[in-house]
């Protein structure tokens, strides 16, 4: 189905940097080097620069960036790892992916990132990690985190697949834990052409553990010293991301020229994302709030405005992780919320007559079904009980 406004367009992104990245491809392929080689080289140094960190290491997919660093950080089998279960779900396979079990703590109702004050009382002597997750491009309010995983001695890996380029406190997110996990799937603020993700350290032990657990443990080839996995970013990806890394922040820029756009339209019918004090978002995802969601949803479907819902079903009430014991009730505010948000288009070459008409659209929505209309002066958790 064709959209008059899609939820996202990654060509546009191609046809933008055509030239540049068709030449990339040429040099790479004819090179003959295509896995560790000098464009993955060339892509840590320069997305480490632009991070401000000291090393960044490149691996095959976020969720393998989140696996990695725990592993890096020690987690394996019966440890326990401090989570939201408001995420996708791919943050949660990272931690059962090292042996260890996820403990879900619920999320802030007017920024939907971890609600950090819940973190404490969800920390047991099995504890060996905390992953706040920057949802939809807003970082967790990280200090606390800090602070508490000081005192207890508890690393803290930050999941920045949906914020690069965010900020806290004027450093950029995913620099700041013990490590910071990244994704490149396509449609992200700096995406690849395929599969693709990194770790991001100030630590050079961690670096260097980091190098061979994505490399089958190898400290050199044939010499394993650790049980490492193959999680490598292939040339190609590197160098197509190496492209594309030059333009990132002007792309977030669009992206919250777009988000004000947005917010100046629908403050007054809709709940509209709440930005924090302390960082900048990058918004990744628009996600709304609002009464009938579902009806809201097909209602932009059927005049050609693609929505979609990040993310319906929670991790604790997933059929995947029903063994953990969570029921309905467990994270209050994660279920009421899943229950209510919808995500807008947004994606840097939206126009500002498609953001217009996505405007026009759920404003007229609302004004034939004013039932719906949510008060934004309302406290969020006060509109979440109505």
């Amino acid at each position: 189905m064709s959209f008059k406004v899609p939820f996202g367009d990654v060509k546009l992104r191609y046809e933008s940097l055509r030239k540049q990245l068709d030449e990339t491809v040429q040099r790479v392929l004819p090179s003959g080097y295509y896995i560790l080689g000098p464009e993955l080289e060339r892509f840590e140094k320069r997305f480490a620069d632009f991070l401000g960190a000291d090393y960044t290491v490149g691996c095959a997919s976020g969720t393998e960036a989140i696996y990695l660093a725990l592993k890096a950080c020690g987690v394996g089998r019966d440890d326990e790892v401090v989570v939201v279960a408001h995420t996708a779900v791919p943050t949660i396979s990272a931690i059962s992916m090292t042996g260890a079990e996820p403990v879900f703590v619920d999320i802030d109702p007017s920024t939907y990132v971890m609600d950090v004050t819940k973190v404490a009382a969800a920390l047991t002597p099995a504890t060996r990690a905390i992953v706040p997750v920057h949802i939809y491009g807003q970082v967790v309010d990280l200090d606390p985190l800090f602070e508490l995983g000081k005192q207890r001695g508890i690393p803290v890996i930050e999941d920045v697949a949906q914020a690069t380029g965010a900020t806290y406190k004027g450093r950029i997110a995913g620099t700041m834990g013990d490590f910071g996990a990244f994704s490149f799937y396509p449609s992200k603020n700096l995406g690849a052409f395929g599969d693709g993700g990194a770790v991001c350290t100030n630590s050079e032990e961690g670096y260097r553990n980091l190098l061979m657990l994505r490399n089958y443990g190898q400290s050199k080839r044939y010499y394993h010293d650790t049980i490492g996995i193959n999680s490598r970013l292939d040339e190609l990806q590197a160098a197509i991301l190496d492209v594309q890394l030059p333009y990132v922040a002007e792309w977030n820029a669009r992206r919250r020229e777009i988000a004000r756009r947005f917010t100046a339209g629908l403050k007054d019918v809709v709940i509209t994302p709440t930005e924090s004090s302390f960082g900048t978002h990058v918004y990744h995802l628009y996600v709304i709030q609002t009464d009938n969601r579902d009806g809201l949803q097909q209602y932009l479907l059927d005049r050609e405005i693609q929505t979609l819902i990040h993310y319906p079903v929670p991790a604790h009430l997933q059929k995947a992780y029903a063994y953990r014991g969570y029921s309905r009730g467990s994270l209050p505010v994660t279920e009421q919320v899943t229950e209510r948000i919808l995500s807008l288009p947004m994606f840097p070459e939206l126009t500002n007559d498609q953001v217009d008409l996505v405007i026009d659209e759920v404003r007229r929505y609302l004004t034939v079904n004013p039932q719906h209309v949510l008060n934004p002066t309302l406290p969020i958790a006060s509109t979440l009980a109505k």
